[in-house]
């Protein structure tokens, strides 16, 4: 389901100055296929250019998230996750035992999101949803 964005594009048509260290940090976050956190952004874009600080990399993922262009999640091990804003809604399940994450789009789900909005008077403009579980014990035949 993760879809391959390109964040360096989506800054130049926002407008956003792109440093060297930036489009580095860009790429890394383009090229992810899991939600990482600042530090694990901090690892993989030291492995490009080992001059970026993290305090480079926090500063660049606010600057990202507050332009729009990344999405911050919070699934419950205390540490902010990011992940390049998708185009296509999608939701989260959470392995809270492996912290992998599934992202998910449950068409029967968002209709009851929208008819639980509009039965309390609203209409839904936006929604994030994370589910947290375990996995199910396959039962072993005898």
């Amino acid at each position: 389901m993760h879809q391959q964005i390109d964040i360096e594009t989506l800054c130049q048509q926002r407008g956003l100055r792109i440093t060297e260290q930036r489009r580095v940090i860009a790429k890394v976050l383009s090229e992810s296929d899991d939600h990482p956190d600042v530090d694990q952004l901090h690892a993989r874009a030291t492995a490009v250019d080992p001059g970026i600080s993290i305090a480079t990399v926090y500063r660049t993922v606010r600057l990202f998230e507050e332009a729009g262009i990344l999405d911050r999640h919070d699934f419950g091990d205390g540490r902010a996750r990011y992940e390049a804003a998708p185009e296509a809604h999608h939701d989260h399940l959470i392995d809270v035992e492996t912290g992998h994450v599934i992202e998910f789009v449950d068409p029967e789900l968002e209709a009851l999101q929208r008819q639980i909005a509009e039965r309390l008077g609203y209409r839904l403009v936006d929604h994030r949803l994370e589910l947290f579980g375990v996995k199910l014990e396959r039962e072993t035949k005898k």
